[in-house]
């Protein structure tokens, strides 16, 4: 029996009117945090001013929970931009201030971090008081950055700079070269710190100045993804340096970029790239999702390329909903003993993929549109007497519309499957939006949510009683 997801079966409606259950505030928080940029507008509007609601009324009650959440999201799920915005919430509410050092060093990954956060509680709650605990949470952190990273995150054109949080936290320096090297940050007087970015602005996007960046070792994993296309425009001699980059299995698994981040970098380039190109950006991905438990049994996969999943993550991404989906829903098919991969909208379409058939190729051949028919998958599985030990669905869990023959809801829909095949079929729900309704519940079913590739972790772990995703949150102490 399952111990998981039992508290909340309160029905509600979602943002398509129709049948769903509400979430508590921690498990609703986590689906939200780990499926947003902030401050973004989805299909169905930004959900940032209610998230923002849901992190004031955990830290009320479980602020620990919240401090862990901001490390996770930062160290685990590479979330930043929403680590921030948690850290600055306990900050500002008395309950989570004795958190909040602590906090601050976890989430600090980047020289910008601190300066991202503070930002964040400025333009929120005012100038006027900064918390202590937050200033003295970012002095932790900042005697420890060296030259280079104050010059490098010195942010000249940013809202709070580098030069700000030492005016305004006043640090204590443990050198009296160090202080005499704040002092230089603060008159802006710190040796330009030679990157690549300031390569690339003082020679040119050319030829000669990648071939130079590339042979110095200096461009890091993630700056290589992001101008894979510039980098084939500028045809250098030792592309592939960069290739052999790209896909070494060591540079992969440190780098700990998002699975979609492949994605975009083969969508950036796909007009103008040749096979080995697309070859280093597949061995990655396929690196980044290797050493997975296998799932035993049979598995359903059904993966929503509803029209509400054709919305992009952010307004600088060429990347959508759906297409995190297809990709996770890929990167399951690897894992399994014997899958059946469906998606999903108003229709269902079943494809037929071995565990070798490539993703990101893959990904490019699925299109998008239409109704969110989440009973369809239920009633492929009734109809034809699938015999399947789970079922993962993928999808923004935004149902807008019930079974028209039988006016049954999805959780229906799955207890009519138990009832009829297999009363122990696990069902595995990966919310990618964060809207705060979720489709099932009840026993033998895991909610659980985000864009890594992380979340197919707790799918054994949940079937085995031993962890979900909240309450691995909830176990963590300082996560590396």
């Amino acid at each position: 029996m399952s111990k998981f997801n039992q508290i909340q079966s309160i029905k509600t409606v979602n943002n398509c009117g129709q049948p769903a259950y509400t979430m508590a505030d921690k498990e609703k928080l986590v689906s939200q945090v780990l499926t947003s940029f902030f401050n973004e507008s989805k299909f169905y509007g930004d959900n940032s001013e209610d998230m923002q609601k849901t992190i004031v009324n955990v830290i009320k009650t479980e602020p620990e929970f919240v401090s862990k959440l901001a490390i996770f999201a930062r160290r685990v799920f590479h979330m930043r931009s929403v680590s921030h915005v948690l850290t600055a919430y306990l900050a500002h509410e008395n309950e989570g201030k004795p958190y909040v050092r602590n906090t601050v060093k976890g989430v600090t990954v980047r020289g910008d971090d601190v300066t991202e956060i503070m930002a964040f509680y400025i333009n929120t709650f005012g100038k006027r008081p900064i918390p202590n605990s937050l200033k003295k949470g970012i002095n932790d952190v900042i005697v420890n950055f060296d030259e280079y990273t104050l010059a490098k995150y010195k942010g000249e054109k940013k809202t709070v700079k580098m030069r700000d949080l030492l005016c305004i936290c006043r640090p204590s320096p443990k050198t009296p070269e160090q202080s005499e090297m704040w002092k230089r940050c603060i008159e802006g007087k710190l040796a330009v710190p030679v990157t690549w970015e300031t390569e690339l602005s003082q020679n040119g996007n050319n030829k000669e100045t990648w071939e130079k960046l590339i042979d110095s070792g200096k461009v890091g994993y993630m700056a290589y993804l992001r101008n894979l296309r510039n980098i084939l425009q500028a045809e250098p001699s030792n592309l592939q340096t960069v290739l052999d980059t790209i896909e070494n299995p060591e540079r992969v698994k440190k780098s700990k970029q998002l699975p979609f981040r492949y994605l975009s970098a083969y969508k950036a380039v796909s007009d103008m790239a040749g096979s080995k190109v697309f070859d280093a950006l597949e061995n990655a991905l396929e690196v980044s999702v290797e050493n997975m438990p296998k799932l035993s049994g049979t598995t359903v996969i059904a993966v929503d390329v509803s029209g509400s999943m054709s919305w992009q993550i952010s307004s600088k991404s060429n990347i959508r909903y759906y297409e995190i989906a297809v990709l996770l829903g890929l990167a399951a098919n690897k894992i399994c003993d014997n899958s059946i991969f469906y998606t999903f909208d108003t229709e269902i379409n079943k494809f037929d993929f071995s565990s070798r058939t490539p993703i990101l190729e893959t990904v490019q051949r699925i299109s998008c549109g239409g109704g969110t028919d989440m009973y369809l998958p239920f009633k492929e599985m009734i109809d034809k007497n699938i015999k399947a030990d789970r079922i993962i669905i993928l999808s923004d869990n935004e149902c807008n519309r019930i079974n028209w023959y039988s006016k049954k809801t999805v959780q229906q829909m799955a207890d009519e499957y138990r009832k009829q095949t297999n009363q122990n079929l696990w069902v595995h729900a990966i919310d990618l939006a964060g809207y705060g309704t979720q489709q099932f519940h009840g026993d033998r079913t895991n909610i659980i949510a985000g864009w890594s590739e992380k979340v197919l972790d707790f799918i054994n772990l949940a079937e085995s009683g031993v962890h979900n995703l909240t309450q691995m949150i909830q176990d963590c102490d300082y996560i590396e």
